[in-house]
């Protein structure tokens, strides 16, 4: 095996305003190392540089979404106290800035531990299959969650339901992530990536600046709380206001005709 495929590899391709991030490593159950987190953080960045992606679905290669972080490659970065995330890419866990304002949607089956659940929580929807297994089991390998799930865990489930989980390092199914609001939709095996598509796609035909419009203002809402997210509204909505898919949406209103948004 080629030390680039045992280090495994994180793609990224464009069709039509779609952006599909896919972890590749299935032999090894797409367990994370460094190289595969740098990849991530540029397949980020892609998606918020390219001018027609609009919104992107992360996916894995195999029968299973990710194991985690490759502890043998990774721990000696972690002893020593460096970024995971190279600096200046957007970072996929929305710990720091650069923060992206496209949305990701997430396809997740099989096996789905620790890294993976913060990368599923950072993102703003995720499909489950209804096989899948989560685990944030950090605390069985005498570490801590660093991706953000002892903050997204608690506030989306509450107190005692995230540490049931992140004190115990337990399994849970897809249908108690469903119902802790980790995720957002369960279906049937193999069709989790369908229905990601579908959501994506859906995504994709309304106005992109009205999309991170909102996006960013549910965010600020989360982070300064609504007073913040309040005054935001008027300012706003008046920018949106002289936009030419503001000018289309009203047009396709009054045609009775699907709109035809330019992002712009």
């Amino acid at each position: 095996m080629s030390e680039t495929a045992n280090e495994g590899r994180v793609l990224y391709r464009r069709d039509d305003y779609v952006l599909s991030i896919i972890i590749d490593r299935p032999a090894k159950r797409n367990g994370f190392t460094p190289k595969m987190l740098r990849d991530l953080a540029e397949a980020y960045t892609e998606l918020e540089r390219d001018p027609h992606a609009r919104v992107a679905v992360v996916r894995a290669e195999g029968e299973h979404f990710t194991a985690g972080l490759d502890l043998p490659s990774v721990a000696p970065l972690m002893a020593r106290g460096e970024d995971l995330i190279p600096a200046g890419l957007i970072d996929p866990f929305n710990n720091r800035a650069p923060l992206r304002s496209k949305p990701v949607v997430v396809a997740v089956r099989g096996i789905c531990f620790t890294l993976g659940i913060e990368l599923m929580l950072a993102a703003d929807m995720v499909i489950a299959s209804s096989d899948c297994r989560f685990a944030q089991l950090e605390v069985k390998r005498g570490i801590m969650p660093t991706g953000g799930a002892t903050i997204r865990m608690v506030e989306r489930a509450g107190w005692g339901n995230a540490m049931r989980y992140l004190l115990t390092g337990d399994e849970f199914d897809a249908q108690t992530a469903l119902r802790l609001g980790f995720v957002q939709e369960v279906v049937r095996p193999w069709h989790e990536l369908r229905r990601a598509l579908e959501l994506a796609e859906r995504i994709a035909n309304q106005a992109p600046l009205a999309v991170r419009a909102a996006m960013a203002n549910a965010r600020l809402a989360a982070t300064a709380g609504p007073d913040a997210a309040t005054a935001e509204f008027v300012p706003v909505q008046k920018k949106l206001s002289a936009t030419a898919d503001a000018a289309e949406g009203l047009a396709s209103f009054r045609e009775k005709r699907a709109p035809r948004f330019t992002g712009r």
